[in-house]
């Protein structure tokens, strides 16, 4: 095989539509753009969501309003409550809470709040509190242990990125 033996496969290549060249082309008068109208003229056609001058339906919906902050860190929640009944010898981690189901996603952040009571010592490691479950838990005679996280930028392009270049590490 030689340089001047290589051609693409058959049917990668399609010759480009000839308009206007001839009765033997086909493509004459009109062009294939059929007869008058909208669509036979040159230039863009009309704007994306254009639905023939009824109202369209981006109008039709309601507006929405305010922003959406990409940066936000979503948590999963558990209660103190939810912790009362939780045997002493065992501390509470992310992955105790997942087993126990008190969690469902393992990705994400725990935050320990303070609805309900507390009232046995237990240690609670978590990746944030809040004033009143840190309040109640050491009131019990219990431990509220910061843990860090590591938050994941992906690139811009959505691609794969596997690559911790953009990770930071946020302290509690």
């Amino acid at each position: 095989m030689k340089l001047h033996d290589l051609r693409p496969p058959t049917g990668a290549h399609r010759e480009r539509k000839r308009i206007g060249r001839g009765h033997g082309s086909g493509k004459v008068k009109t062009g294939g753009k059929g007869m008058m109208g909208q669509n036979a003229r040159s230039g863009p056609g009309p704007y994306r969501t254009f639905e023939g001058g009824q109202n369209r339906l981006v109008k039709r919906m309601p507006f929405k309003r305010g922003f959406v902050n990409k940066f936000r860190v979503e948590y999963e929640v558990v209660n103190v409550g939810s912790l009362a009944n939780w045997p002493t010898d065992i501390e509470v981690t992310p992955e105790t809470l997942l087993a126990r189901r008190l969690v469902r996603r393992k990705r994400m952040p725990v935050k320990i709040l303070g609805d309900g009571e507390l009232n046995q010592p237990l240690t609670i490691k978590a990746h944030k509190f809040s004033a009143s479950a840190r309040q109640k838990i050491e009131a019990a005679g219990g431990k509220a242990i910061d843990l860090s996280w590591v938050i994941e930028r992906h690139s811009r392009s959505r691609g794969p990125n596997p690559s911790m270049r953009n990770a930071r590490q946020v302290q509690a």
